[in-house]
This record gives C-alpha cells, sequence and structure tokens, in this order.
C-alpha cells in the first residue's frame, strides 16, 4: 500500500546504472566512477579541527531548531562580502544539507496545484520535491545554442495565473553553464511585475572558472532580493558532502515557516557539523581557491578530450564540476548485439563495455546528452577519457 502522493513521485531513473555499479565493484571489476557528484578533496584541516574542539567541549546537545545564531551570523557575513546582499540571521535556516532547505522552502511557499517553472536540464530532485510539496512541475526546455539558460522569453511564456514560483540552479548541475548578471537582469525584468518567488539553488557558487564572476539573484534588485530564496551550504565548496549542512537566506516569514516544517521533521542540523561549518565561513577560504583552481584544470583536460572524439559536441561549463555533451549521434549504432537507443542505452554501453559510470541526460530532463563529473583525480579522468573514446569508436 502507498500514500496519493506516492503516485505521482518517480524513482530515480539513475537507479539500475547505480546497481550496476554498485555491483561491478563488489567483483572488484576495475570500475573508473565520472558520475559522483562530491568533491574528492578532504575536508580542510581546520575545519576538521574544529568539528574535535566541539566534541572535546562537550558541544554535542541539540541547537536551536533553526541553528545557532551564530552561524546565521557567519553565515549573514559571508553572504554580504561574497555578494553584498545583507540578512539578518533571523533570514537564514541551518538544515540538515541544502537538499532540506530546498524542501523546506516548497513546503513553505507552495500551496496546492500552484506552478513552479522548472528549466531543464534540471537537477534530478527539483520535480518530484514540487510534487511533494503539492505543485505542479512546469518543466521548460532550454537550448544548447542559449549555453542550456532560461531566456526572457521562455520564462514569459511558461508563466501562467497558477505559477507561484522559479527554480534556477546556478551554477547549473548538470549542464555546468553559469547565469551572468545580464542574464539574470533580463530574467528579473520578466519577474518583478509578478509576485513570483525565486529559489536560486547557488551550491555551486564557488566553483566558476575563467575568472568568472559569480552574482547571486538576490543581488539583482530590492525587488528580487525580497522574493528570492537563496539555497547554498558547506557540500561543493568546502568538500563537506557528509557533514551534512545547508542554509536558506530569504523573506522572515518564509524562513519562519521552514523553521516550522523543520522543527516537525528533523529539528536541527548535526550540532557537531554546525560548529565545523561556522570554521568554514569564518577561516582561511584559500582551500577553496586551491580546489577550484584545481577543478579548473581537470576541466580544460575532459573538454579538450572530449571534443577530440568525433561525434560529440560539447560547449566548456563554467561552473560546478560537470560537463554535458550531446552524443545523440550515437543513436541508432550497434556495437555486438547492443543497440544504443538513448542516452540510457549509451551510459549502461558504457558502464558495461568501458568499465565507466557517468549519468545518462535522460536523467536530468535532456535525452540528447550524458553528464560527465570531472570531482575525480586527473588519473581516473585520463582512464575514463581513453577508455570511453575506445568504445564509443566501437560503435557502427
Amino acid at each position: 500500500m502507498k500514500s496519493d502522493r506516492m503516485l505521482n513521485i518517480n524513482i530515480s531513473p539513475t537507479i539500475n546504472i547505480a546497481a550496476k555499479a554498485i555491483m561491478m565493484k563488489s567483483k572488484n571489476i576495475d570500475l573508473v566512477d565520472l558520475s559522483v557528484g562530491e568533491p574528492d578533496f578532504a575536508t580542510p584541516q581546520h575545519i576538521k579541527n574544529a568539528a574535535k574542539n566541539a566534541i572535546d567541549n562537550n558541544l554535542t546537545k541539540y541547537t536551536l531548531n533553526q541553528g545557532l545564531y551564530e552561524l546565521r551570523e557567519a553565515i549573514a557575513q559571508r553572504i554580504l562580502k561574497d555578494q553584498q546582499v545583507a540578512y539578518a540571521p533571523e533570514e537564514i535556516i541551518v538544515s540538515n544539507g541544502a537538499k532540506q532547505s530546498l524542501m523546506n522552502v516548497m513546503m513553505a511557499i507552495i500551496s496546492e496545484g500552484e506552478e513552479i517553472i522548472i528549466p531543464a536540464p534540471f537537477w534530478v530532485s527539483y520535480p518530484e520535491m514540487a510534487k511533494l510539496a503539492g505543485g505542479n512541475p512546469v518543466i521548460v526546455q532550454t537550448h544548447e545554442e542559449n549555453s542550456f539558460k532560461l531566456t526572457p522569453a521562455q520564462l514569459e511564456a511558461a508563466i501562467t495565473p497558477k505559477t507561484r514560483a522559479l527554480i534556477l540552479c546556478n551554477p547549473s548541475n548538470p549542464t555546468g553553464m553559469v547565469y551572468g548578471k545580464e542574464d539574470l537582469q533580463a530574467l528579473a525584468e520578466v519577474l518583478e511585475p509578478t509576485e513570483i518567488m525565486v529559489i536560486s539553488d547557488e551550491i555551486y557558487e564557488k566553483l566558476v572558472y575563467d575568472h568568472f564572476c559569480f552574482t547571486s539573484f538576490a543581488a539583482i534588485s530590492r525587488i528580487m532580493k525580497e522574493r528570492t530564496v537563496v539555497v547554498n551550504g558547506v557540500s561543493k565548496a568546502y568538500a563537506m558532502t557528509g557533514w551534512r549542512i545547508g542554509y536558506a537566506a530569504g523573506d522572515r516569514e518564509i524562513i519562519e515557516n521552514a523553521n516550522i516544517i523543520q522543527s516537525h521533521s528533523t529539528s536541527n542540523a548535526p550540532t557537531i557539523s554546525q560548529y565545523a561549518s561556522l570554521a568554514a565561513f569564518t577561516g582561511s577560504q584559500d582551500e577553496i581557491i586551491r580546489m577550484r583552481l584545481e577543478f579548473e584544470r581537470r576541466r580544460n583536460f575532459v573538454f579538450q578530450e572530449i571534443n577530440r572524439i568525433n561525434g560529440i559536441r560539447c560547449q566548456a561549463p563554467l561552473g560546478a564540476f560537470y560537463i554535458f555533451p550531446n552524443v545523440s549521434s550515437f543513436y541508432g549504432k550497434i556495437c555486438k548485439d547492443t543497440v544504443i537507443r538513448n542516452s540510457t542505452d549509451l551510459a549502461l554501453y558504457l558502464l558495461e563495455e568501458a568499465h565507466v559510470a557517468l549519468i545518462p541526460g535522460a536523467a536530468f530532463g535532456a535525452d540528447e546528452n550524458i553528464r560527465i563529473s570531472y570531482a575525480s583525480s586527473m588519473e581516473n579522468l585520463e582512464r575514463g577519457m581513453e577508455r570511453i573514446a575506445g568504445a564509443l569508436e566501437r560503435l557502427k
């Protein structure tokens, strides 16, 4: 038996590939995993030391449901310094990862039957979160020629009287593309005359390349700051995925409602992780720079190698740690008894034939593409790209 809400919620389209990859690893097969969405670096030492100090000083009890006040102050100061946007600690909630922050916000602002505009390619959980919150996801397909960015014309065409919010992932998972200040201003011109909210997922904010200057949607104008909820966290920038700390910053009433929702689901985020995150936001940011430079070096390598493969079309991503090539020219081709019909077939083929794990674009609403993560060592990337090229050459 299952509840009515489960009738419209789909299991992750990547589960078949993930299951096969796990089985292969259990058999000690030499698998190159380019599917993971987390940095391969260790959490910086000063952050780990702060967690150890919290344990040693018995700072292991519940905190305020909304998060440590000093942590929320530190987040506010970090946003002010980096984006010149001012928030009070009462306008910030700390949660068990950015995913919970997103879910809290959706539950707080979306009413039954309201529409949420989601540009595709999208992060896999956005549509399902919207449905869990009682909303209707409205998928707007972006295009490669526009760098997979939602255009003002597309946004305007998608708006109806039922539209409640736009979800924007910037920098983007899975494409790695980044909306610049002018892009956001153009979208804001469409949104400002309305009452539509923006949920701006900025978890990859610090991972931008080629001297690109990141701009938060909340920094565009006073009106957009009032109607934007920024979601971010420590997972990607500080290599702290397992610490499970995210946050949402926005209008005080929305944050208060998110706080109520969190109080009846998980209560406060892990106390020790909060103290570690406090050190992340207030301590040296040098490790972020080092990791970003290494990710940029890896991106350059993968972009160079992927564009050497005949039949692949790919743009250079400006952020995150993913590359999203168009592989549709291989559809209809065959190797042995395997026919490639779509991105899922191609991902399974590369897993079985080349022992490389990656994610089919269908999972993100873009079946012509695949997502390759370069959050892996150069050794793995070199082996992985060589295997991918060889396997694709064998398709006839």
